[in-house]
């Protein structure tokens, strides 16, 4: 594969993010309703699971595998890059879909 590809999943990532806020946006569910708490909360979570992340790799459970889509880029042995906006689109959404059900309950 050329050179060009090796940001494909984070570019990916960026897009579904993105999306998400468009979603997020029009229906007003967390970000332009209360973008503090919906920042803090998603902060939080990332933390959380970079943590989970950082304890799987440190008992040799989570790896990196090898594949032309990441960019190589890491954050730390083993973590690429990739991995955090991973877990902010994954945090986002879950907040999100939250927010959706919580607000279609109250009606």
């Amino acid at each position: 594969m050329s050179e060009s590809t090796s940001f494909i999943y984070l570019f990916v990532l960026l897009i579904s993010i993105l999306g998400l806020v468009g979603i997020d946006h029009r229906n007003n569910l967390a970000l332009f309703r209360s973008p503090l708490p919906t920042v803090i909360s998603v902060s939080i979570s990332v933390v959380i699971f970079l943590i989970w992340d950082i304890v799987g790799i440190a008992l040799g459970i989570f790896f990196r595998g090898s594949t032309p889509f990441l960019s190589g880029l890491l954050l730390g042995p083993e973590l690429p890059l990739e991995e955090l906006f991973f877990l902010i689109l994954l945090s986002y959404n879950t907040l999100l879909a939250y927010q959706f059900f919580a607000l279609r309950s109250k009606k």
